[in-house]
C-alpha cells in the first residue's frame, strides 16, 4: 500500500468526493438503511449515521495524498464494529446500545457462549464475505479529494464544529445544560455510527452502572420490614403483577370504549367470573419512573422518598419466601430507565427482552410470553413474578405488527377536526390496544392454564392523552397540563379457583371504588396476605376497612403542584371517572 501521487495542478472532484463519502457512510448507514426500509425505526439513526460517518473526511480533506492509506486504517475500525452491529441486527432484530452490554456482562460464561455462538453460523459467514467484500470494493474506488488551501482547512473547522463543537457549546453555553449532559446528548447522537456505538454504548452502560450499583447498595442496606406474618400458609403458589405502559382505560373497549379495541379481554370478562375489573382506578404521576417509584413501594405523592428508605414490593416479597422474577419489554440501561432496572435487580432472577437503542423502534410485548411460560414450570414452591410491558407506548405504531392495524384508515368513533396525520396516530394508538390486548389476554390464559394457587393482577402505569379531551389537539402526557386521560388506567384481578377456595372474597362489590396506584402495595399485601408494621387496611381497595381519600397528581416534588384528580374537567370519552 502507497500514497496516491497527485498531478501537479490537482482540481477538486465531486465525483472523487461522492466515493470517499459513499466509503465512509457504507459502514454506519447500511444497517439504518435496512432498519428504515423495514419500517422498523424512524429516520434519526439514517440522519446521524450520515453527519457522523462524515467526520472522517477532516483526514481525507487535510492530507489528500495519503486516503487509501488513510481510509485502510480507518476502514478497519469501521469494518469491524460495524459487522459486529449488523450481525447482532440480523440474529436479533435489534439495534446494539449500551443495553446489550449490560446482558452481556450479567450473563454467566455459559449464556455468554451461546450468545456469542449465534454469530458463527453458515448465514453469517456469508454475509460477513459479502459485506467486506463491498467495502475493499469502495475502497478501490478511492482517489484524492482535493481542496486547495486554505479551503481544506475552512471545512475541516466546518465539520469539526457543526457536528462536534457546536452541539458541546451550545448545549452548555446557550441550553444551560450540564457538561455532562451535553456530552451524553452528542454521544446519542453519534451512536447510529460506527465504531461509536461501542463507545459510546460502553461509556454509557459504565454512567449507568455506577448509578444503578449505588442505588442498589442502598437497598440492600434497608432492614426488613418488622413483625412480618404472612396469614396465607406455606401451600405452593405462584403471584403474578403485569404493569402496563402508557395505556388508559377510556381507549378499551373492555370499559366501554365503541371501538373493539380489547375483544379478548371482552370475551373473558364475559365467561370467567374469576376476573374482576375496577372502574375507577387512577394513577398519581403520568410518567413510568415516577409512579413506579410509589406503586412499587410505600412512597406516595404526599411522602414522595419512602422508596429510599423502606423496602420495595419486590423486597416484601422475598421476605415472604418468594423466589421472585422480572421479565420486562421495556429498555435496560438507559438514563432514564435506570431506576427500573433497579428495581429488576431486586428479584431473584431478571429476563430484559428488549435491548434497543431507542424506544422508537419495533418491539412486541410478544416478548414476554415464552419466559413467562418457563418461569411458571419453574419448581420453587412460592414464586412472585412481575412482567413489565411497553404497552401502548409512544410511537404507537410500532408496538403492533404492521398486518395487526386494524383500524387503519378508519374513520368511526373520531374526535371531530382531526387532520390526516393526527387520525393516523389516533387509529395507531387504538391498534396497539388491540395488540396489547392479545398479549395481556394471554399472559392470564398462560396462567390459567398452569392450574395455579393464586392471582394475576394487571395495570398501566399511566394513561395518554390521544386527542380525546377538547378541543382534540393534545397528544401525550403532561404534568403541568393535565387531563384526565393521562391519568385513568386499567386495573384487573384474575383469581384462580384454588385461590379463590382458600380465601374466598367477592371483589366485584369493591370494583367501583375510587382508587389510586400509588398505593398498591397495601392493596398487594392485603391479597397476599401479608401483614407488618406499616401495612394500612384502609389503603387496600379490596379491604373492607377500605376509606376513599384524595386522590393525589402532579409533581410532589414542586411547591403547591399536587392536585385532586376529581377536580380535573372531564372529557367526553367513556371510562374516566
Amino acid at each position: 500500500m502507497h500514497a496516491t501521487q497527485l498531478p501537479s495542478n490537482p482540481a477538486f472532484s465531486w465525483k472523487a468526493l461522492g466515493w470517499a463519502l459513499l466509503y465512509f457512510w457504507f459502514f454506519s448507514t447500511l444497517l439504518q438503511a435496512i432498519i428504515f426500509i423495514s419500517g422498523y425505526s424512524g429516520t434519526n439513526g439514517l440522519r446521524d449515521s450520515l453527519l457522523y460517518s462524515s467526520l472522517w473526511l477532516i483526514p481525507v480533506f487535510l492530507f489528500p495524498n495519503r486516503i487509501r492509506l488513510i481510509a485502510a486504517a480507518i476502514g478497519v475500525v469501521l469494518w469491524a464494529t460495524s459487522l459486529a452491529a449488523l450481525g447482532y441486527y440480523v440474529i436479533y432484530g435489534q439495534e446494539f446500545s449500551q443495553s446489550v452490554l449490560f446482558v452481556m456482562f450479567e450473563s454467566n460464561a455459559n449464556e455468554a457462549g451461546e450468545y456469542f455462538s449465534q454469530y458463527f453460523n453458515l448465514k453469517m459467514v456469508l454475509i460477513a464475505l459479502a459485506y467486506t467484500a463491498v467495502a475493499i470494493l469502495l475502497w478501490t474506488r478511492l482517489r484524492p479529494v482535493w481542496l486547495p488551501s486554505p479551503w481544506r482547512w475552512l471545512a475541516s473547522l466546518a465539520l469539526l464544529y457543526g457536528l462536534i463543537l457546536h452541539p458541546l457549546i451550545a448545549g452548555t453555553l446557550i441550553n444551560h445544560k450540564p457538561p455532562e449532559k451535553a456530552l451524553g446528548s452528542l454521544a446519542s447522537r453519534m451512536e447510529p455510527a460506527a465504531p461509536w456505538q461501542f463507545i459510546t454504548g460502553y461509556y454509557q452502560y459504565r454512567q449507568q452502572l455506577a448509578s444503578l450499583n449505588g442505588l442498589l447498595n442502598k437497598n440492600n442496606a434497608l432492614p426488613p420490614l418488622a413483625n412480618f406474618k404472612d396469614q396465607t400458609g406455606d401451600a405452593p403458589r405462584t403471584l403474578v403483577l403485569v404493569i402496563g405502559e402508557s395505556t388508559q382505560r377510556g381507549r378499551m373497549s373492555l370499559y366501554g370504549y365503541p371501538r373493539e379495541t380489547t375483544p379478548e379481554l371482552d370475551a373473558l370478562h364475559k365467561t370467567d367470573p374469576a376476573l374482576t375489573v375496577f372502574t375507577n382506578v387512577v394513577t398519581s404521576r403520568p410518567y413510568t419512573i415516577e409512579i413506579l417509584q410509589q406503586a412499587l413501594t410505600f412512597a406516595n405523592e404526599e411522602h414522595p422518598d419512602l422508596y429510599l428508605t423502606r423496602p420495595s414490593l419486590m423486597n416484601m416479597m422475598k421476605q415472604a419466601g418468594y423466589k421472585t422474577f422480572w421479565i420486562t419489554n421495556q429498555q435496560t440501561m438507559t438514563a432514564r430507565n435506570t431506576m427500573l432496572t433497579v428495581f429488576s435487580k431486586q428479584t431473584d432472577k431478571q429476563f430484559y427482552m428488549n435491548q434497543q437503542r431507542t424506544q422508537s423502534a419495533r418491539e412486541y410485548d410478544s416478548n414476554v410470553l415464552a419466559p413467562f411460560k418457563a418461569v411458571l414450570a419453574d419448581p420453587a414452591p412460592k414464586k412472585f413474578i412481575i412482567i413489565h410491558l411497553l404497552g401502548t407506548h409512544i410511537k404507537y405504531k410500532y408496538r403492533y405488527p404492521e398486518d395487526a392495524g386494524v383500524f387503519d384508515d378508519k374513520t368511526d368513533n373520531v374526535p371531530p377536526g382531526l387532520s390526516a396525520e393526527e387520525l393516523a396516530t389516533y387509529n395507531d394508538y387504538d391498534n396497539a390496544n388491540r395488540y396489547n390486548d392479545h398479549v395481556v389476554a394471554s399472559l392470564i390464559k398462560d396462567y390459567k392454564a398452569t392450574d395455579p394457587n393464586g392471582f394475576l393482577l394487571y395495570f398501566s402505569d399511566h394513561g395518554e392523552e390521544v386527542y380525546d379531551t377538547p378541543p382534540y389537539k393534545t397528544q401525550g402526557r403532561n404534568e403541568e397540563a393535565p387531563t384526565r386521560h393521562m391519568y385513568t388506567v386499567p386495573f384487573l384481578l384474575w383469581t384462580s379457583a384454588k385461590w379463590q377456595a382458600a380465601h374466598p372474597r367477592d371483589f366485584s362489590r369493591v370494583a367501583d371504588r375510587r382508587y389510586s396506584s400509588a398505593e398498591l402495595i397495601h392493596t398487594w399485601s392485603d391479597l397476599a396476605g401479608l401483614r407488618y408494621d406499616g401495612y394500612d387496611p384502609t389503603r387496600s381497595i379490596v379491604s373492607p376497612q377500605f376509606k376513599e381519600t384524595v386522590r393525589w397528581i402532579g409533581n410532589p416534588y414542586k411547591k403547591k403542584a399536587l392536585i385532586d384528580y376529581d377536580t380535573l374537567p372531564w372529557g367526553d370519552r367513556v371510562g374516566n371517572q
